[in-house]
């Protein structure tokens, strides 16, 4: 985590929060001037940041009331908009997944089919990325920051641990009772609640000084194997009619779905693992860790 803040005993819960989210600010702040820049990896920041406060306004919903919702649906729109050069990431994420595990593709083909897709990536990051959409984007980060400065957070490490408690509940619940049998979409649900979830759980982390740490490295890595199965999904309808890699569906489709397996099996394993705790006693643990620990 490095110098992020994040909840400690012995330090004011409230404030903490305030300097939390300051810091997700200061990081798509970041992502958009690198934006500007042409910077490739500048889009992925920027969506990444916005989920961290997505997640992180979840959380706070219930204690600062409908103004972190509208905040909430405002990055949300906002990150959509550059929706279209993700896919096209997903694409070129998802053909490498295959080429790792799948040695025999050609790799004329493959060069072939990263060309196609590239080609279309920067077009589609020239379009959306204008300057009135950064402008946007730098408005909707300081109207966040005057909102987090007005907040009132007279907030115990009760009160969040609750939240905590709220959504690991929610995660559980998203684990499918099929995992091979299930749909995508199912699956991406469960993604979503899982980022949340890690981005939660990095708050805390201080009060596991080990294990806080791994219990974070799990959660990412199921975030990447359910990640990557949606990557594979992606790869899938770009093989569709009048899609870029409609000439190799017939090649590409028997490797999506056998590793799409592949990642569901291991994905499987991993939620078992994080997931295994009752919500009810997993909020315990965590107010047992503060109060130990001197909150």
């Amino acid at each position: 985590m490095g110098d992020k803040p994040a909840l400690r005993p012995g330090e004011a819960v409230g404030s903490t929060l305030a300097a939390i989210a300051h810091d997700i600010i200061g990081e798509a702040r970041v992502a958009i001037d690198d934006l500007g820049r042409g910077s490739p990896l500048a889009v992925h920041d920027y969506r990444k940041a916005m989920k961290r406060w997505r997640a992180f306004l979840r959380l706070l919903e219930p204690l600062v009331g409908a103004e972190a919702r509208e905040l909430r649906t405002k990055a949300r729109d906002l990150a959509a908009r550059l929706g279209g050069t993700r896919d096209l990431q997903a694409v070129v994420d998802a053909l490498s997944d295959l080429e790792s595990a799948e040695p025999g593709l050609s790799r004329t083909s493959l060069a072939t089919m990263r060309a196609r897709i590239d080609g279309a990536s920067r077009a589609a990051a020239t379009a959306a990325i204008t300057i009135d959409l950064q402008i946007e984007l730098l408005a909707a980060l300081t109207t966040a920051a005057q909102a987090v400065d007005a907040w009132l957070l007279d907030i115990s490490f009760a009160d969040v641990a609750e939240g905590f408690a709220r959504h690991y509940r929610r995660a559980r619940r998203a684990i499918p009772a099929a995992w091979q049998d299930t749909e995508p979409e199912t699956l991406h649900e469960l993604r979503q609640r899982v980022v949340e979830h890690r981005y939660h759980m990095e708050l805390v982390e201080p009060l596991w000084p080990r294990f806080g740490k791994l219990w974070v490295a799990e959660a990412q890595r199921l975030r990447e194997r359910l990640g990557s199965h949606q990557d594979l999904v992606v790869l899938g309808a770009a093989t569709g009619p009048h899609q870029p890699l409609a000439p190799w569906r017939s090649r590409l489709a028997p490797l999506i779905e056998q590793r799409k397996a592949a990642h569901a099996a291991g994905a499987k394993r991993l939620a078992d693992r994080l997931f295994a705790e009752r919500p009810g006693a997993f909020r315990r643990r965590l107010e047992s860790l503060w109060e130990r620990r001197g909150g």
